[in-house]
């Protein structure tokens, strides 16, 4: 039974398999509104000032929805939940932290819903590289590499964690094969 008083917490990349916190339950969830992009310039991980890359961000987008995972964190643990989120989401506060409300659906297809926290684009930020052409996109991604290895890669590994985790994004999956034809950044 969900205590109404517990997290949840909405992934729609990494965090989905890789919370990096406990959690005592985990959900398909859907965030209507929003759609998982790469719209947001990565200077450091996956690209340098010079040549910056593309990471993922959930963009408000209306008529649209992100399917990723929702994560049920107990009361107790919720303030060192905030902490270690906001130590990973904020390092440069591209992103704003929020409450939205995330449509959990169940194995046999229902739907309930629930209150999530969330991390949005900030659209005023100087790393929001804004929706772009996808050809652009791909261009970017294969060119760039930072501390954390090649931009591409994390496409690749972000399209084959969907693809396990059965929530593929069929608009990932056109870039990733876009990118793989296109040569790239060595890490």
């Amino acid at each position: 039974m969900t205590d109404k008083s517990d997290l949840w917490v909405f992934g729609y990349g990494s965090l989905m398999w890789s919370p990096g916190f406990d959690y005592v339950e985990k959900r398909v969830a859907r965030l209507d509104g929003f759609q998982r992009r790469f719209a947001l310039w990565s200077w450091h991980y996956r690209g340098t000032r010079e040549r910056p890359g593309l990471v993922l961000g959930l963009d408000w987008a209306p008529g649209a929805a992100c399917t990723g995972i929702a994560f049920r964190v107990p009361r107790q643990h919720d303030r060192a939940t905030r902490a270690y989120l906001q130590d990973r989401e904020l390092v440069s506060y591209a992103y704003f932290e929020t409450i939205q409300s995330v449509a959990l659906i169940g194995a046999d297809g229902t739907e309930t819903r629930a209150e999530a926290l969330c991390y949005i684009l900030d659209r005023a930020h100087p790393q929001y590289a804004g929706a772009m052409a996808m050809d652009e996109q791909a261009r970017i991604i294969a060119g760039a590499s930072g501390l954390s290895g090649p931009n591409a890669e994390y496409l690749t590994n972000t399209c084959a964690h969907l693809t396990e985790l059965a929530l593929p994004d069929p608009d990932l999956a056109a870039l990733d094969a876009q990118v793989s034809t296109l040569p790239r950044a060595n890490g």
